[in-house]
């Protein structure tokens, strides 16, 4: 495990409580901590493998930037689960610092903006009228679709630290003290919670349920995969996908914070080090596990394939029936990259230093990429139609093509 993503660790009984309640400053505070005891444990910073240096190639693709703006301040360097959502021709957009977007999706012309004070740590979540997002303060507020207006705020427990998701006129919200929280999109009012254990030692961050025949499916930091009903919150199933193993605690981290995906009653999932697996849609039963693959960026399917960016920064394709690997993409090593996503017959990929890396699903060669900024892109892109989306972590949002 690199240093660098040992920052992104969070105490969750010794010292996360009171970190919690501090807020940001407090969570980066246990992030320096938890590095020096991630030092003492694996190794400093002088042992980690470098990033891989981009090497010259013959592109075999053109890429174009439709457009680029600006959305505030980005991320402001912090590892918080901002991510662009597009639907209808309109792509949204936040910053931590309470500023939230909305641009026509085709030529990037504003469509309205908001300035609030709040921290915003998640989102946006789209519903049928409302954009939702959440606040490293344990805040959900919803904004009218349409215009951009606070139409309601809700406090919860701690950080939201997944994008909210909101299917049948209902959000589903994660928070850090590891409750699973329904809310009404029209006024934000509890519908219900559900609660499960927190280990002592976890990755910051939380992989962003999806909801699938009326049930949310959500992984947990115990390394567990649950469904619950999405009406009421009562527990469907519970798969164990990663089993702790190891004599330290960061040995033991077996995080689910790689957002899930689902095809054709099939759901994939990957743990922080407990490999990929692939469960029954119906009742959690265990299908596959590929232990070779750890992430916690993420996955994206084509049809038949999964794409992982490993927690070294290499990119695997694996067969959905089987989980067996068939390529390695071992250019981008220790590059911190994003969760590929599949566009067209390509993966595309972004990476610490603000290139977006368009792969081969053939083979997993490089055949093109760009660099949007000098800031760092941590946000999964985001394909509609034939665009793809990047947001990078000073603020820059860019709509890419390939040609």
């Amino acid at each position: 495990m690199q240093i660098r993503k040992a920052r992104y660790l969070t105490l969750a009984t010794l010292v996360a409580g009171p970190l919690l309640l501090g807020g940001c400053a407090g969570l980066d505070a246990g992030r320096d901590f938890i590095s020096g005891i991630t030092d003492y444990v694996m190794g400093d910073d002088d042992n980690a493998d470098p990033p891989a240096t981009l090497q010259e190639y013959t592109p075999e693709l053109q890429l174009e930037t439709v457009w680029k703006e600006s959305v505030g301040t980005g991320a402001d360097e912090k590892y918080l689960k901002l991510i662009p959502a597009v639907a209808d021709g309109t792509v949204y957009a936040a910053d931590y610092k309470g500023h939230l977007q909305a641009r026509n999706a085709a030529s990037g012309n504003l469509a309205w903006e908001t300035d609030t004070d709040y921290s915003f740590s998640a989102g946006p979540g789209l519903g049928v009228n409302t954009v939702v997002m959440g606040t490293n303060t344990g805040e959900v507020i919803g904004f009218d679709r349409a215009s951009g207006e606070q139409r309601w705020k809700t406090d919860v427990p701690s950080e939201v630290q997944a994008t909210p998701v909101i299917s049948r006129g209902t959000v589903i919200i994660r928070t850090t003290d590891g409750k699973i929280m329904a809310l009404r999109e029209s006024d934000g009012g509890l519908l219900w919670t559900s609660e499960h254990s927190v280990p002592a030692l976890s990755i910051r961050g939380a992989g962003t349920p999806i909801i699938i025949e009326g049930n949310v499916i959500a992984g947990a930091a115990n390394g567990k995969l649950q469904a619950l009903q999405l009406s009421d919150g009562k527990a469907v199933w519970e798969a164990t996908i990663a089993i702790p193993s190891g004599r330290s605690e960061v040995e033991r981290l077996v995080d689910l914070d790689a957002d899930p995906a689902a095809s054709r009653g099939a759901i994939y999932v990957a743990s922080f080090t407990g490999g990929a697996s692939s469960v029954s849609e119906i009742d959690g039963d265990v299908l596959w596990r590929n232990e070779a693959v750890s992430s916690y960026t993420g996955l994206s399917l084509d049809y038949r394939y999964i794409y992982i960016s490993d927690t070294q920064g290499d990119v695997w394709q694996l067969d959905q029936r089987s989980g067996a690997s068939l390529w390695k993409q071992k250019d981008l090593h220790n590059r911190h990259l994003t969760a590929p996503v599949a566009y067209q017959s390509y993966v595309v990929v972004g990476d610490f230093e603000g290139y977006v890396h368009w792969l081969s699903v053939t083979d997993g060669r490089q055949l093109a990429r760009i660099q949007v900024s000098k800031a760092a892109i941590e946000a999964k892109p985001v394909v509609v139609d034939d665009t793809v989306y990047i947001y990078a972590k000073d603020g820059t949002l860019a709509a890419l093509k390939a040609r």
